[in-house]
C-alpha cells in the first residue's frame, strides 16, 4: 500500500499575533489507482488485434529440365545489357554475337521495333545491368518498361561471357569512331 505522509515540524517558534494550526499528516492510498492502471493495460492488451505480417507474393516460373529449355525458341527475347557512360548493348534470339550498341535516347525505338515484330505472348525483355552501369540507368530502363507497357521483363545478373562480349563491342565501337 502506498501512502503519502508529511511530518509535523517539531520545535517551531511561535510568533505573536499569528495563529498557527498544527499540520496533520495526510495519507493517500494509491492502491486502487494502481489496480485501475493494470486493469486498463489488461483491457487494451486483450482487445487489440495483433497485426498480421504482410508478405509479397511472387509468381516464380516452374523449373524446367535443361533439354526442354534448350529446345524452346527464344525469338521473343530481347536482352539489354546496361554498360557505363549511358550506353546500352542489346541482342536478340540469345545470340550475343549480334550485339549492337544504342544510347538511352534510342532504346525506346529498339524496344518498340522488337515489340511490333513479336507476338505479345512471346515478347520478353531481359535486363542485365553491368558492373559499370549506374543505379540511375537501371531505374531509367525500368521506367522505359513502364512507358512501353512491357508486361514481361526480368532483371538478371550479367554473365562473365556477356560482360566480355560487351567490353569487346565497346572497344570496337571506340576504334570505329
Amino acid at each position: 500500500m502506498a501512502e503519502l505522509n508529511e511530518a509535523v515540524r517539531a520545535g517551531h517558534k511561535k510568533q505573536s499575533g499569528v495563529r498557527k494550526f498544527k499540520k496533520q499528516s495526510i495519507r493517500v492510498d494509491l492502491t486502487p489507482m494502481v489496480d485501475l492502471g493494470f486493469l486498463l493495460i489488461t483491457f487494451f492488451v486483450f482487445t487489440t488485434s495483433i497485426s498480421q505480417p504482410t508478405a509479397l507474393s511472387l509468381a516464380l516460373p516452374q523449373d524446367v529440365p535443361d533439354p526442354v529449355r534448350q529446345t524452346q525458341p527464344e525469338s521473343g527475347a530481347l536482352t539489354l545489357l546496361l554498360a557505363g557512360h549511358d550506353k546500352i548493348f542489346y541482342y536478340e534470339k540469345n545470340n550475343p554475337h549480334t550485339m549492337r550498341a544504342v544510347s538511352f535516347a534510342d532504346v525506346r525505338s529498339v524496344i518498340m521495333d522488337k515489340k511490333t515484330r513479336t507476338k505479345p505472348s512471346d515478347f520478353m525483355i531481359i535486363l542485365k545491368p553491368g558492373p559499370e552501369s549506374s543505379y540511375r540507368n537501371t531505374i531509367n530502363i525500368l521506367d522505359e518498361m513502364t512507358i512501353n507497357t512491357v508486361k514481361r521483363y526480368a532483371l538478371v545478373d550479367i554473365s562473365p561471357d556477356e560482360f566480355q562480349w560487351m567490353k569487346g563491342s565497346e572497344s570496337k565501337e571506340q576504334i570505329t569512331h
